[in-house]
């Protein structure tokens, strides 16, 4: 398969943990990258990386930043107002008269809703169940309605819990925020966001209009097991068993358990030919202990 960083001009709106990790590997393969952020902190934090940062609101650094991209990732969470990414950047694309070759909206599991323990395929019909997964799915279909609308090539990608360096069970188990919640029967899957990445420039390699991945591991496990072989793996003592309604719980820990489900990968694997560095979160961790 083709390196598609070596050539990629990237524009990533929304430059967070996993905008910011595709933007250094675009940068690593020989292309260039362009990351949004409203932050002016975080700007310079990414300029300071080598990713050029622009403000999102300043609408003519972002047509110059569109016209010059082959390549627009959105990595922005939606809000009640739908995406910010598809309100900034179609104006943006018609503005600068360019049309990138490749558009990637990341999504999210959550839209699959809960499936009680079973199996989510990437093509299943979307059964969201919290407002989150809500609004993804509107983001989600606003984004293939804009690329149907004005051809482009729109494609998805739903991921699940990302982790990766300095955010990992292992992290909270060093720093003792780590709690375990045992919900019966609750499996969900996660990804290494070297992984999520992976797949995301396989995509550019290879583009499919209007295609939905689920980038994922490949062993959905319960995070109290997780926790427990972290746990093992570094020496430590369990960290203190809570219920889920617990202060110490986090919202976004609590949105992970309200639903349940085994998540499918194939077609990603199949239509990409992406694999998973770390099929499961025994790999993932195992390399970040060596890491360091």
């Amino acid at each position: 398969m083709p390196d598609a960083a070596s050539s990629v001009s990237l524009l990533v709106f929304g430059g967070g943990w996993l905008g910011r990790a595709a933007a250094l590997e675009a940068i690593r393969g020989g292309g260039t990258a362009v990351a949004t952020s409203r932050d002016a902190d975080t700007r310079a934090a990414l300029e300071a990386e080598g990713v050029a940062a622009v403000d999102p609101t300043d609408e003519a650094a972002l047509s110059a930043a569109v016209a010059k991209a082959s390549a627009l990732l959105v990595t922005a969470p939606p809000d009640a107002h739908g995406c910010p990414g598809l309100k900034a950047l179609i104006p943006a694309i018609t503005a600068s008269g360019a049309w990138p070759d490749w558009i990637g909206y990341v999504s999210s599991t959550a839209v699959f809703g809960d499936r009680a323990g079973g199996w989510a395929f990437e093509d299943d019909e979307l059964n969201a169940a919290s407002l989150e997964g809500a609004r993804r799915v509107r983001a989600e279909r606003d984004w293939l309605d804009a690329g149907r609308g004005m051809g482009l090539t729109v494609q998805l990608f739903r991921l699940p819990a990302l982790y990766g360096p300095g955010r990992s069970p292992l992290d909270k188990l060093r720093d003792g925020t780590a709690r375990i919640v045992r919900k019966p029967g609750q499996v969900f899957n996660r990804v290494h966001v070297e992984d999520a990445v992976a797949g995301l420039f396989a995509s550019i390699a290879r583009p499919h209009p209007g295609a939905a991945y689920t980038l994922c591991d490949d062993e959905p496990s319960p995070a109290d097991v997780v926790i427990a072989g972290a746990a093992a793996r570094l020496g430590l003592s369990l960290p203190p068993e809570v219920d889920l309604d617990d202060p110490s719980v986090s919202d976004a820990m609590r949105r992970f358990y309200l639903d349940s489900k085994r998540l499918s990968n194939a077609k990603a694997k199949a239509e990409l030919g992406w694999r998973p560095r770390y099929p499961s979160w025994r790999e993932g961790l195992e390399a970040l202990i060596r890491e360091g």
